[in-house]
């Protein structure tokens, strides 16, 4: 996944949705929406660089992970400021905070569409192969082995 792909696919629903707003809702929803998607493409770039340097350094490049950290929690107190006066200024809230989340569908959708492909010619697990019991897809890993009677009975006498 490329970060321009992210941000086009932001642009595309923040320009719709200001558009929208604009003609829809009101001028002020629509100013909120347009600057909270502003605010959230300076974050998204943000935390994209910073994510680079931090998980994409390598070895030699660990040392500036620190900064990057550093970085990466500054932008929170940035952006707090900055919504403090927006908020002040009398930008409407709910399109703030519309524009701001307008991020969330362009990397799921930018995500989806840089998947690998489907092997049709993959080999798939039989049916009744054990190894299906052995996972469990709601906690997304392994399955504890269950304790036995005795280990159950032993614990409540304890507690009792």
């Amino acid at each position: 996944m490329q970060q321009s792909s992210v941000l086009s696919w932001n642009l595309a629903f923040a320009g719709s949705a200001c558009a929208a707003s604009y003609a829809l809702v009101s001028p002020r929803f629509a100013m909120g929406l347009a600057l909270g998607a502003a605010l959230e493409v300076v974050n998204f770039r943000s935390i994209w660089s910073s994510c680079e340097r931090i998980f994409f350094a390598g070895e030699e490049g660990m040392n500036g992970a620190g900064p990057a950290v550093g970085a990466f929690g500054v932008r929170f107190i940035l952006l707090a400021v900055v919504l403090f006066f927006a908020l002040q200024a009398g930008i409407h809230p709910a399109g703030l905070l519309i524009g701001l989340s307008l991020i969330m569908p362009a990397v799921v959708l930018a995500a989806w569409r840089a998947r690998p492909a489907i092997d049709p010619s993959a080999q798939a697990l039989p049916d009744d192969d054990p190894s299906w019991d052995a996972w469990n897809p709601w906690l997304a890993r392994e399955v504890e082995p269950a304790e036995s009677d005795d280990d159950a009975n032993a614990n409540d006498e304890v507690l009792s």
